[in-house]
């Protein structure tokens, strides 16, 4: 039988894919805010969202006719046609979010239009109260409180208060970056997180991310192929050690987006090392015919009409600004000559006298049709590149592994399965290329370097250096994992500012380094104070040492004893490790095979073979024996 889903069901059943978490509801109320024409906009929370989520602002206000359609689903005022998706103008179109919030909290909108009175009307878990009179100022202040306490299910699988907490303050510093021109107030638990005065640009990159931050970046506008692209690039020896400073605005929503992160990365391609990415705070404007945001359910991404365009503009620009060529001058925006610093007099070195002629404008389906450079890529909904950037593509086009590109899997594929399958087969090959150590044959060395083995028609060369240095850090990691912690104070404690995700996912894992023997604390509202470090790691750069700790965010997996200590664990077993020229004894090259245990896939700490295997039939092909 088939059954009318009820409004408090399929509003539940919407709350899933468009409110899931904290942050979700702040996002969409704050859109609402925006799109009502505030400009100034306060935004509080308490125990992550989850108790409380008040958002108040000076904009039109709704009408009190109008109050209970707000809570109506697909109800909105942001649009009337069908045609007017392709046009979309304003942050919210949907008309959900309201109904699905109130479906699972409970929320009361109390508001006023300019000249007329203030209302208010409450909403319990999707059952509406009265619209009621109310003393408020002009604007909308929304509350919602006990957000999901008629779905246990969905409460119980919540992140901790201060995770859901750093998932708002991210959404709150986009927001502070994406509109510059509102004063944003954001307040957690009492304390004033961010504060923003609707003055500029620059200002709100101070108010997220510091004065010292903006020294380090090039402000860009550029107009390209009917795009308009402009914002801040960090300087090329400025980068970050994961990607949560990074934000790109498109027609001024905050999107993640593959085509031009893709486009932005591979142009600081040449520029940063592994595990290091840029900054960048970017806006791309371009026409809302040409951009379609209704592909995600909570908008978080766009879908271009065309991705050659889009890749080859941003590349375009952010590649000749980071290479300091002439076209570069087109693109910077020059500040005034007191506010300049070395390091953005630094991007077009040797000065140069004069900016190179304009080229005539080209429009959005102009450049459409002067596309003359394909690269294949999976899909064929991938980048393509324009001409003028060929030539430096062909230079600097990395592979996917050094610009760490995500490749999704075909639609329908289960990645857990293939996942499994992938491990499976490690696990098989592992299996077969272990040998039996009384199976081994002595044949000598090479160079006081290389252990020579023989097992059938199979050879084995070992590197004595490269095995003994794997069999050591084994043994000095079960060792360290064994030890009991003792710390050092230190003279000056180390404090390290982080962004609120960062401080979330570095709080979670403060057990593990107290375990270790760091002596770590919050330190104000974002930071970290380490007052003691463990007595074997005297002397470590710290700075560079929990940059490597933050860049496990990428991955999002948990921290690990063992990789805190990797490096400090390798550097110890190469240091002590036989090393190649030594002369062994026969009883010491007996010893060293015996702990290899008839590994072959050996490799020592830092990624090298310890072991390789030729066949017979190998030697035979370079002697000619065989072809």
């Amino acid at each position: 039988m088939i059954r009318l889903l009820a409004p408090n069901v399929y509003n539940k059943i919407a709350a899933g894919e468009v409110v899931d978490r904290p942050y979700s509801v702040v996002k969409e109320l704050v859109e609402n805010a925006v799109d009502a024409g505030a400009t100034q906009i306060t935004v509080e929370i308490e125990q992550g969202g989850k108790k409380r989520i008040r958002v108040s602002d000076n904009g039109s206000g709704i009408a009190k006719e109008d109050l209970p359609l707000a809570y109506s689903a697909h109800a909105t005022s942001k649009l009337e046609t069908a045609d007017d998706l392709f046009h979309i103008q304003t942050l919210g179109f949907r008309g959900e979010a309201i109904a699905s919030v109130a479906s699972v909290s409970r929320m009361e909108i109390l508001s006023r239009t300019a000249g007329g009175e203030a209302f208010s009307l409450a909403c319990t878990g999707g059952l509406l109260g009265e619209v009621t009179p109310a003393a408020g100022a002009d604007g909308t202040v929304v509350t919602v409180e006990d957000l999901f306490f008629n779905v246990p299910a969905r409460l119980k699988f919540l992140k901790s208060d201060t995770a859901e907490e750093a998932d708002i303050s991210g959404v709150m510093a986009r927001f502070l970056l994406s509109r510059p021109e509102i004063s944003f107030t954001y307040i957690a638990d009492g304390k004033t997180k961010y504060r923003s005065f609707g003055d500029g640009l620059s200002a709100a990159l101070v108010a997220v991310y510091g004065a010292e931050t903006l020294k380090n970046c090039i402000r860009i506008d550029a107009e390209k192929h009917g795009l308009h692209l402009y914002g801040f690039l960090g300087n090329r020896n400025f980068y970050k050690a994961n990607r949560t400073y990074q934000s790109l605005f498109v027609n001024g929503r905050y999107v993640v987006n593959q085509t031009v992160g893709a486009a932005v990365t591979n142009a600081y391609a040449s520029y940063l090392m592994k595990r290091q990415y840029p900054f960048y705070v970017l806006f791309l404007d371009l026409p809302p015919e040409v951009v379609d945001v209704n592909v995600h359910p909570n908008k978080a991404d766009v879908r271009f009409a065309d991705n050659q365009v889009v890749y080859g503009c941003v590349y375009s620009v952010v590649s000749s600004v980071l290479d300091g060529s002439l076209r570069a001058l087109e693109y910077l925006v020059t500040p005034p000559q007191e506010q300049k610093t070395p390091v953005q007099d630094s991007f077009l070195q040797p000065p140069v006298p004069e900016a190179p002629p304009q080229e005539p404008a080209m429009s959005y389906a102009q450049a459409k049709r002067e596309l003359a450079f394909d690269v294949s890529l999976p899909k064929g909904n991938e980048p393509h590149f324009l001409e003028e950037d060929r030539v430096r593509m062909e230079v600097r086009q990395p592979s996917v592994a050094q610009s760490e590109q995500t490749v999704l899997p075909p639609a329908g594929e289960d990645v857990f399965a293939e996942n499994q399958r992938l491990l499976r087969e490690r696990a098989a090959k592992v299996r077969q290329d272990r040998v039996d150590p009384a199976s081994l044959e002595y044949k000598g060395e090479l160079f006081h370097t290389y252990l020579i083995y023989q097992a059938g028609d199979d050879a084995y060369f070992i590197d004595q250096h490269a095995a003994h240095e794997r069999i050591l850090f084994e043994r000095l990691k079960a060792s360290w994992e064994a030890r009991t912690a003792t710390s050092q104070p230190m003279l000056v404690p180390f404090v390290i500012s982080l962004n609120a995700q960062e401080f979330a996912f570095l709080e979670k894992n403060f057990p593990v380094l107290r375990e270790i023997g760091f002596e770590i604390e919050e330190f104000g509202d974002a930071s970290v104070r380490v007052s003691s470090v463990p007595t074997d790691l005297m002397g470590i750069d710290l700075d560079a040492f929990f940059r490597e700790i933050l860049s496990s965010m990428e991955s999002l997996r948990a921290i690990r004893l063992t990789d805190l200590l990797k490096d400090k664990l390798a550097t110890a077993a190469c240091k002590a490790a036989v090393k190649g020229g030594d002369r062994l004894t026969e009883q010491e090259v007996d010893s060293l095979i015996r702990q290899m245990d008839g590994d072959t896939n050996m490799k020592c700490p830092h990624g090298r073979p310890a072991v390789v295997k030729m066949k017979k039939s190998e030697f035979e092909k370079l002697f000619k024996r065989i072809v």
